[in-house]
């Protein structure tokens, strides 16, 4: 899967439009920018992704062109047969919650007309509030046909800090909440046998991922961490436990920036990264099929 998160300052060379980009305002420039980038990229590794997955954060920083930037890149994904994911890791009480569920999957009936949302297939959602702050974007995505995926054990070294506490019960803060996410999940289980509801498990912590998947059988995983953090594909194998759709792989600047390794051209040198991780991950999986 990919990663898109776009820096305005380590985005792919242009491609010709140097000289209009100067008549721009600042925001509009960047914004025009990190469109090509993001269409670019996303052009030259789609045969070899099943998703992409938007850090909401990279485009909220342009302002109100971002959002636009946003949509038209989910779009864009959408049109060469990619699932969106959209990673805000959003987390509220119940009226916020909603509101934000709305803005990223199905959008909302007001007495103006009908507000479109971003239409996202999937979306990361942030649990600390308990389920109460999870329960909106479940039911959202339940209506839209999407999915909700829900920070369990994340990849960055902070994440000790909270999520590996121990409780009273002797379980960790993760793995009560992987607890949590089983349960919301049941009632949405497929005839896959895997659920709407998934979790965030970090690559970066290969040992927490066995322990996971006895957590949550039924939740896919997204699997963040892989490359530039120091993750490894060949660490994941029980998170495909449930099939090849047990475990979405993502891998953001290991991919985007292969071509300041390779010194190749940034669309080969991305294709073929994304090729790799594609056959390792595939070979994985195949372990379970």
């Amino acid at each position: 899967m990919l990663g898109l998160d776009p820096d305005p300052d380590a985005l792919w060379p242009a491609t010709g439009e140097e000289a209009s980009v100067g008549e721009l305002a600042p925001v509009d420039a960047a914004g025009r920018a990190v469109l090509r980038h993001c269409r670019t990229l996303i052009d030259a590794t789609a045969d070899a992704c099943v998703a992409v997955k938007l850090q909401l954060a990279r485009f909220e920083v342009l302002g109100a062109v971002g959002w636009t930037v946003l949509e038209a890149v989910a779009a864009h994904a959408r049109a060469l047969g990619l699932l969106v994911i959209a990673d805000g890791k959003r987390g509220d009480i119940d009226v916020s919650a909603q509101a934000y569920a709305r803005a990223l999957i199905g959008g909302v009936d007001t007495r103006f007309g009908r507000l479109d949302g971003l239409g996202a297939d999937l979306v990361t959602v942030n649990p600390l509030m308990g389920a109460d702050a999870v329960d909106p974007f479940v039911s959202a995505a339940r209506e839209a046909g999407a999915g909700v995926l829900v920070l369990v054990r994340t990849s960055n070294p902070g994440a000790a800090d909270i999520e590996d506490l121990e409780l009273a019960d002797a379980t960790m803060v993760w793995e009560r909440i992987a607890i949590m996410v089983d349960e919301l999940g049941r009632d949405g289980v497929g005839e896959a046998g895997l659920s709407d509801v998934g979790a965030v498990v970090g690559a970066t912590g290969p040992r927490h991922v066995a322990r996971a998947r006895e957590l949550m059988g039924s939740a896919p995983f997204l699997l963040p961490g892989v490359g530039a953090q120091g993750g490894h594909v060949e660490d994941l194998a029980p998170a495909f436990a449930p099939g090849r759709a047990g475990g979405l792989v993502t891998a953001s600047r290991s991919i985007a920036d292969a071509h300041r390794a390779s010194g190749g051209a940034p669309a080969v040198a991305a294709r073929a990264e994304a090729e790799r991780l594609r056959e390792a991950a595939w070979t994985l999986s195949g372990r379970f099929v």
